[in-house]
């Protein structure tokens, strides 16, 4: 199969990804083997890339928005059909017996696996997926449309859940990319007034397209006080910025999984009067499941650019520099 993998990170103008021919994999017990029919690019793949997240794979296959059709069962597998189509996201393991699992933390469980990065993703025309972490896909969604609600779908959702906004609440969110513009949807559909900070006019544009009350530049004051913010550039000098655009009692979730570094704050005018700042770790299965039957029940609009997977790099760089509005794809 042709494949895309990382044999040395670095910053994507050294070409960190490289084509290849690999053999199929095959599924071990309680996996699927999977046809990918599409996979979307996530931030987080540059992550991996670019090294930004510690090598936890030589040589491994990006890629966990995965919209696959399943081909094999391994040993022990039920409940699935040859040929239905399912989804793969980021988190593929935990341990579900230490206290976090217990407790339905499952994001935050220690032996935590994730897809493209603990083990190959979907930059490919092949994968394998554990049964107990893949999702079924609500059928009104092509898989080109469908492949980005599978991570920056979840984790929108799970930033919101995290961001507590109140009934009817004004919601302000910094950053504009392929998360971003399917939480405000959700924010929207729930009675949220929703406030857009980003850089790019084309994102402006987007927002206010998708029924944002009001679009600024990243750094711009919203045109009034926040019940919440959600933070998804991954930039740390916006951190006070948001915080002090917060109501009181308002809360700042932040949702990357990197951030650079976060300048001084000032109690009183960042944290004061119950301001509350949270992160946002990865997700857990209940969280995917909830978000794929908000999307069925209410049709999202999702905004893509498919690539060939034979442009994976392209795809990957063109993310980099902010030149994909919405969602980028790969369809092999």
């Amino acid at each position: 199969m042709l494949a895309w993998e990382v044999p040395k990170p670095g910053p994507i103008d050294t070409n960190p990804l490289r084509a290849v021919v690999r053999p199929r994999p095959e599924p071990a017990a309680g996996e699927l083997l999977l046809r990918v029919r599409a996979c979307g690019v996530c931030r987080t793949d540059l992550h991996v890339a670019e090294g930004d997240l510690p090598v936890h794979r030589p040589n491994v296959i990006p890629g966990h928005e995965i919209v696959g059709e399943v081909v094999a069962l391994g040993a022990g597998v039920e409940g699935f059909s040859l040929g239905e189509r399912v989804g793969v996201a980021w988190l593929r393991h935990t341990d579900g017996t230490c206290p976090y699992c217990m407790r339905g933390a499952e994001n935050l469980c220690p032996e935590s696996r994730y897809t493209g990065w603990d083990a190959d993703g979907g930059y490919a025309e092949y994968t394998v997926a554990p049964a107990a972490y893949v999702y079924r896909l609500p059928d009104r969604y092509s898989d080109v449309e469908v492949a980005p609600l599978l991570c920056a779908g979840i984790i929108g959702f799970r930033a919101l859940r995290r961001a507590d906004l109140p009934p009817g609440g004004r919601l302000g969110v910094y950053g504009f990319g392929a998360s971003a513009h399917l939480a405000i949807q959700v924010a929207i559909a729930q009675g949220a007034r929703v406030h857009v900070l980003t850089r790019a006019a084309a994102a402006r544009e987007l927002a206010l397209d998708l029924g944002a009350a009001s679009a600024g530049g990243a750094y711009d004051p919203p045109p009034e006080p926040l019940d919440a913010a959600i933070l998804f550039a991954p930039v740390g000098t916006l951190v006070p910025v948001a915080l002090a655009a917060l109501d009181r009692g308002g809360t700042l979730a932040v949702a990357g999984v990197t951030l650079t570094d976060i300048p001084s704050l000032n109690y009183e005018k960042h944290l004061f009067q119950e301001r509350e700042l949270r992160s946002v770790t990865a997700n857990t299965r209940e969280d995917g499941r909830d978000f794929l039957t908000f999307a069925a029940n209410h049709r999202l609009r999702v905004t893509v650019t498919p690539y060939p997977l034979t442009a994976a790099d392209t795809a990957l760089a063109d993310l980099a520099g902010d030149r994909v509005n919405g969602a980028a794809v790969l369809l092999p």
